[in-house]
């Protein structure tokens, strides 16, 4: 039984929580595929991660207890519900809600001038990403604030895996939800349009979704967006503000700025792993796993492999992106891929445009996030605004 197994790495040790990255690094060079009592298998390589990817019937995405739409589900339900989702993450929908993304981030950057030294993560990467969720969603501002603390509550639940906890946090996200759906149901097509009021009108199974199914999505995406965003800015902004020759060079080559985030995000990975469970035994690296174990893939590691990445953990704006899983890969692909690459490149911009300098805090290192998150739990830097002198020291 695998509970009688002698554990291969503690995920939540001190070693492995004070840098994550090497950690894992080094889990993919000593042992690849892994057993924790947390985690149950971890998986390391590339190859591996990529052969769970693509077989969804060996690797189950129903892992949780609770409904989640649709990427806790397997086929063929998960291609119902996908195709409803998919259509809220069309092109023609991303360039509409681009303007007020931008317009989002530069208000932001705006309202930083003047501050001497500030913590990125708090003062813009966490209102960035409440707020560009909150718009696209077409939740009212008095959403922001309530939203972050349930964001920082969910995190926190999550990462003392507190049941009870997590369970209220749940169900105080239904009732935000519940508060907006029945005025929209009320409305009809005569009352505010907006995602939640499209989700009422979309059918599924001959029927129209139902209370638990529109609240799921919502859910997953807010968990996914607000946590993933957030940590994705704090990754390039500190890159950025270490490297000053790339930060000037995205300043006046702005077309680089796509290539040059999925790049610095294939090396610094903003989500670490994600689940999967298996429907038979299966071997994976001479290691035999039994069915109803849990699969861990452990994103960061698999994008800095050395077989598929050469000198992974070196910037290259020319590098082929096609085999980097910064947004997964198979038929559970993030969705919401567009959207969160239209989110980092305008905030990205906003922060390079709004600004002439970039740089760290001698004095006050940032602070590494911790399992289940990846990336900066703070993240002192120095903005130089135009006509604002440096006062800061490297």
């Amino acid at each position: 039984m695998s509970n009688m197994r002698s554990p291969d790495w503690d995920p939540k040790s001190a070693a492995v929580l004070r840098d994550q990255r090497a950690a894992c690094d080094e889990m993919r060079e000593r042992c690849p595929v892994a057993y924790s009592d947390l985690l149950g298998w971890s998986l390391f390589r590339h190859e591996d991660v990529v052969r769970v990817l693509n077989d969804p019937d060996t690797f189950s995405n129903v892992v949780s207890r609770n409904l989640s739409v649709p990427n806790g589900m397997d086929p063929p339900e998960h291609g119902q519900y996908r195709r409803i989702i998919e259509r809220y993450f069309a092109p023609q929908t991303m360039q509409a809600f681009e303007p007020q993304c931008s317009s989002i981030a530069a208000d932001l950057v705006r309202s930083l001038r003047g501050r001497v030294a500030l913590e990125l993560m708090g003062d813009f990467a966490h209102p960035f990403a409440v707020r560009v969720q909150c718009a696209f969603l077409g939740w009212p501002a008095s959403m922001h604030e309530p939203l972050r603390l349930w964001a920082q509550k969910n995190h926190v639940a999550t990462l003392a895996q507190d049941r009870p906890a997590m369970a209220d946090i749940a169900h105080e996200f239904s009732g935000y939800v519940l508060g907006l759906l029945q005025p929209r149901r009320d409305a009809g097509i005569q009352g505010h349009q907006d995602v939640i009021s499209s989700l009422t009108s979309q059918q599924i199974k001959g029927r129209p979704l139902n209370d638990e199914e529109i609240i799921s999505i919502l859910r997953n995406w807010t968990v996914g967006e607000i946590s993933t965003i957030a940590a994705a800015v704090g990754v390039v902004a500190q890159y950025l503000a270490e490297h000053t020759e790339l930060q000037q060079q995205l300043r006046t080559q702005p077309t680089l700025l796509p290539d040059a985030i999925e790049e610095i995000l294939r090396m610094y990975g903003p989500l670490l792993a994600n689940r999967r469970v298996t429907t038979r035994t299966v071997e994976i690296g001479g290691r035999t796993i039994n069915a109803g174990e849990r699969i861990s893939l452990n994103w960061v590691a698999a994008n800095r492999d050395g077989l598929v990445f050469t000198d992974p953990q070196s910037f290259r704006l020319d590098r082929d992106a096609s085999a980097n899983l910064l947004y997964g890969a198979g038929i559970h692909v993030c969705p919401g891929a567009p959207l969160a690459r239209m989110e980092l490149r305008v905030a990205v911009r906003a922060l390079l445009d709004g600004t002439t300098s970039i740089d760290p805090i001698a004095q006050r290192p940032p602070t590494s996030a911790v399992y289940p998150a990846s990336g900066f739990a703070t993240l002192p830097l120095h903005l130089t605004f135009p006509s604002q002198p440096s006062t800061h020291q490297r």
